[in-house]
Formats: C-alpha cells, sequence, structure tokens
C-alpha cells in the first residue's frame, strides 16, 4: 500500500474528520466566549470596580511617564502588561466554567438516557405459538 493510500485512509477516517470538525467548531465557539468575556462581562466588572479597563493595566519598568499601555509601547519602554494577563486568565476561566456546565449537561443527558425504563423483553416466535396452542386448547 502507497503512502498516498495511507494518507487518503487517515484523512477519511471518521476519528480525524471529527477532530476537524471539532476543531472549527471549538474555534468559532472560543470567538463567541472571547467576545461575551469582552464586550458583555467586562464592562459592568470594570464599572463595579471604578472603571478599570483590565487590559490597559501596565507597569512601566523604564524612564518616563506613560498615560496608557499603548504609549508606553509604542515608545519602546520596557512595560508589565499585568492587565491582559488578567484579561486572559478571566476569559480562561469562562471558557472552562462554560466548557465544564455543557459536558455536565451531557452527561446528565446521557444519565437519563441510561435509566429510561426499557421495555420487557418481548416473548419469542416460539413461546407466542405454544401460548396461542395454550389459549385454543383452554377455549375447547
Amino acid at each position: 500500500m502507497g503512502m498516498m493510500q495511507e494518507f487518503k485512509d487517515f484523512a477519511v477516517k471518521g476519528n480525524a474528520i471529527d477532530m476537524a470538525v471539532g476543531v472549527i467548531i471549538g474555534g468559532a465557539f472560543g470567538k463567541i466566549i472571547s467576545s461575551l468575556v469582552k464586550d458583555v462581562i467586562m464592562p459592568p466588572l470594570g464599572m463595579l470596580l471604578g472603571g478599570v479597563d483590565f487590559g490597559s493595566l501596565f507597569m512601566n519598568l523604564g524612564d518616563g511617564d506613560f498615560a496608557t499601555l499603548a504609549e508606553a509601547q509604542e515608545a519602546g519602554a520596557p512595560v508589565l502588561a499585568y492587565g491582559n494577563f488578567l484579561q486572559n486568565v478571566f476569559d480562561f476561566l469562562i471558557i472552562a466554567f462554560v466548557i465544564f456546565m455543557m459536558v455536565r449537561a451531557i452527561n446528565n443527558a446521557k444519565k437519563k438516557e441510561e435509566e429510561a425504563p426499557k421495555a420487557p423483553p418481548q416473548p419469542s416466535d416460539e413461546v407466542k405459538l405454544l401460548t396461542e396452542i395454550r389459549d385454543s386448547l383452554s377455549k375447547s
């Protein structure tokens, strides 16, 4: 079997395709969660904390005085941009929590599906035939 055939077998296997779909959906899901954090959660949180924008928090490690992180970076000053780090940690925690809730919901659905009562087993054809014979004999 040639290398091209092996690659074709690998690429069209269900697992590889499922993984590709998962990566694509995961990327889109990541954008949604990032928007949720940046556009929905962080503005009210920043307002509650006195108008703080976490992404703009920084510590100047060099000389000079800079009003914003962008000014300091444009000037080439060494800065410790801990606000970006805090923002990324917060993003991670929210994404991890959302994924946890999704996995939990899926597991609960599987448990309910497993716990659902199964229909009692149907008697075999032989048992049905014997029952019919018995019933017809008891009528006579």
